[in-house]
């Protein structure tokens, strides 16, 4: 992928997530940063218990724009410190940051402003003050190597266009023996190009997800260990047949009904969300 489409899929995911942070207030939205019914119910089912999200402001919540819990994947202890790649409104920076209180920190990262200005008006509303929202790329994060306990991320790791990239300053900013602790979307088998190709399914959490293995071989190759990809839920045919029909508005013109056929074939069974643990050595 070149320079030039790098940038595309970034402005594509950029445009949709301004639209749900400008949106979180009205309703909730999904790793897609969309509102359709579909995708809330497949991808941005309740992921937080009520005890966790009760003292944080609504419009944290709303847009909460994940595919699971890294909060409590990672397993956060006081004093550590933790970076959420791709942190939107917040909400699991908020949550980190109250894990590790009262001397750890946590921090957002987020190439999005809109996002960036929802966020800290959550932490305003909340009274966290152990946490700090940064602009940039999850491909170039500005923090100094070896200054990280813990990274999180939720459903975000997916839409980069340059995946090496974001491995390799996960693994540049952690401190040795820290922990790489994420949600993702991911899939078993390799999809089809054109399938790839279609810049509405990046934005849609689909398109731009690793095979499993592949995810797994990168990690490691980047020097990461005790690498695990624990699967979450797989989505059916039925399932990705009703997110095509929602995703079908966004679609170009020239798709026909057996292109859309062929691509909810390809991607039923096959799409899951997991669990993505790896260490620093």
């Amino acid at each position: 992928m070149t320079t030039t489409d790098h940038q595309q899929v970034h402005e594509a995911v950029k445009e949709r997530y301004a639209a749900a942070a400008q949106g979180a207030q009205a309703a909730q939205a999904t790793c897609r940063g969309t509102t359709s019914e579909a995708e809330a119910e497949l991808f941005g089912a309740v992921l937080y218990d009520e005890s966790e999200t009760a003292a944080l402001p609504d419009a944290a919540v709303a847009a909460s724009l994940g595919c699971g819990n890294p909060t409590l994947l990672a397993n956060l202890r006081p004093g550590e410190v933790v970076l959420d790649l791709g942190s939107g409104g917040g909400i699991d920076v908020l949550l980190s940051a109250r894990r590790v209180a009262p001397k750890g920190k946590a921090y957002g990262l987020d190439m999005t402003p809109e996002m960036l200005e929802l966020a800290r008006r959550n932490q305003a509303e909340a009274g966290v003050t152990n946490a700090e929202f940064l602009l940039g790329t999850i491909e170039d994060v500005p923090l100094p190597d070896a200054s990280v306990d813990v990274i999180i991320s939720n459903c975000v790791v997916n839409l980069s266009p340059d995946k090496d990239a974001v491995i390799a300053e996960a693994f540049r900013v952690l401190l040795p023996g820290g922990r790489l602790a994420i949600s993702d979307i991911v899939v078993r088998q390799a999809l089809p190009e054109r399938i790839r190709a279609l810049m509405g399914l990046w934005t849609g959490c689909v398109a731009g997800a690793l095979v499993d293995a592949e995810y797994e071989a990168k990690l490691r190759l980047a020097g990461f260990d005790r690498i695990t990809i624990t699967p979450t839920q797989v989505y059916s045919h039925d399932d990705i047949a009703r997110l095509a029909g929602d995703l079908a508005p966004r679609l170009p013109a020239e798709l026909t009904a057996d292109d859309i056929d062929e691509a909810v074939d390809q991607l039923a069974g096959n799409v899951m969300s997991a669990f993505v643990r790896a260490i620093k050595p």
